[in-house]
């Protein structure tokens, strides 16, 4: 056993040493998702056995907490995640090498700032003990906010907790506001002592969601990523045509009830091909369009002290691919 393990190590230095690279994936493909109603979708692509009609071996790999999945892509552990653009953008700024190749939805007030009642306004953050996951999207949504409103982190007392565990802390009366997304913005309500103060509704396309494969992933085997991103729309279909079994599925998968999962569906806004198509292609004021919104993004990032430099987004880019759905 030593013996094969000091050959691997060698034959690892070796490819590093003149310049070649190890195959990047090993059947099935690891795609990584997490709790979030625009991502269930693909374990109806897996249950219903879709991916394996367009003749791809894939497996989802479910992560209770979100932010092992965004470290799980860039440590190549994945060869896709399911991840929000400013998420795809602070790991893009740190060197990681990625490719956006499918918009699933946008959120339109499944994240959500959820503060005690006695909070009126986001001015009222002030002093105020404040929990979301660090770095990711809603600790981004409350930083947008809070901008607005003229304050900084500095002017919280911010602690940072993975988001499952950052709604049970609000629930649990443990801090004055939190941010987090659905369905843990079930948990942070659930006793009924808390209320909205805004919400991804109010600032359209700042959290959009994706499909990020490697870049080297995407080099290598453009055929496989191009059956995925068809895969993706065959499923919308079968949610169209199916919607109760559907709902069950992915309500299932959430780990709610029906009647939960039904409410989430105004707070997220899963996109067409023709959507995709305008989101990935060439830059627009639309905030729904990528390469307009992740400027704004990258610029945030930075001032935030959340990326130390912009990415080239240019490169993160990649429309081929529903642009050939949409015209195979």
């Amino acid at each position: 056993m030593l013996k094969i393990q000091l050959f691997r190590r060698s034959l690892l230095v070796a490819c590093l040493w003149i310049g070649l690279s190890l195959p990047s994936f090993a059947a099935p493909i690891k795609i990584g998702y997490s709790a979030w109603p625009g991502w269930f979708p693909w374990k109806i692509a897996e249950e219903k056995g879709l991916f394996k009609k367009n003749g791809v071996d894939v497996q989802m790999v479910w992560f209770v907490n979100y932010g092992d999945s965004i470290g799980a892509l860039s440590a190549n552990k994945l060869d896709a995640n399911c991840q929000t653009l400013n998420d795809t953008i602070a790991p893009a700024a740190a060197g990681a090498k990625l490719k956006i190749v499918l918009v699933n939805d946008n959120s339109t007030g499944n994240d959500q700032i959820i503060v005690k009642p006695e909070i009126k306004t986001v001015k009222d953050l002030k002093g105020k003990r404040v929990s979301a996951e660090l770095g990711t999207v809603d600790h981004y949504l409350l930083l947008l906010g809070m901008q607005k409103a003229g304050l900084t982190q500095k002017d919280i007392q911010f602690t940072p907790l993975e988001t499952g565990a950052a709604a049970a802390a609000f629930a649990a009366g443990r801090v004055d506001a939190v941010g987090v997304y659905a369905p843990f913005t079930t948990k942070a309500l659930s006793t009924k002592k808390g209320k909205v103060l805004f919400s991804s509704k109010d600032y359209p396309g700042a959290v959009s969601d994706h499909l990020v494969f490697s870049a080297q992933f995407v080099k290598a085997h453009p055929d496989e990523v191009q059956k995925i991103v068809k895969t993706w729309f065959d499923t919308l279909d079968y949610i169209k045509k199916n919607p109760e079994e559907s709902i069950k599925i992915m309500a299932k998968q959430g780990d709610t009830s029906e009647a939960d999962y039904r409410a989430y569906d105004s707070g997220t806004r899963i996109f067409t091909l023709a959507q995709n198509i305008a989101a990935l292609g060439p830059e627009t004021k639309d905030p729904t369009n990528l390469r307009f919104q992740g400027k704004i993004i990258a610029d945030f990032l930075v001032k935030a002290g959340l990326a130390k430099q912009k990415p080239d987004l240019e490169s993160l880019y990649d429309d081929r691919f529903v642009k050939k759905v949409a015209k195979p």
